[in-house]
């Protein structure tokens, strides 16, 4: 699974100085930070809405786009996917409950 997001963490990256005018990404990367926020949320609802309907293809398509609009945040604050994963690897196996008290979460 891990190979398909490291390819496209990898294109994103490579688009960061492409021009907007030729590369999606590298539109919503020159909008800057803020905006790639406010597509992934907007991705995120989407992403909600064809859970609650419950038509698996839309949503697989749906969380598709929310990974995408999620690496090209990350891009645009400049944390990897390596940043993420290292996380993920440090939370492996401590408790879920464990973890957010830890962090003060309710």
């Amino acid at each position: 699974m891990t190979d398909a997001l490291s390819r496209l963490a990898t294109t994103i990256a490579a688009r960061k100085g492409a021009d907007p005018d030729t590369s999606w990404t590298a539109k919503l990367l020159a909008r800057g930070p803020e905006k790639c926020a406010e597509k992934f949320g907007e991705e995120a609802v989407e992403a909600i809405i064809e859970a609650v309907r419950g038509d698996r293809q839309k949503l697989a398509s749906e969380a598709a786009d929310v990974l995408y609009h999620l690496l090209v945040m990350l891009a645009a604050r400049d944390v990897t996917l390596d940043d993420v994963l290292a996380e993920l690897d440090r939370r492996d196996g401590t408790s879920g409950l464990a973890e957010k008290a830890a962090r003060g979460t309710p």
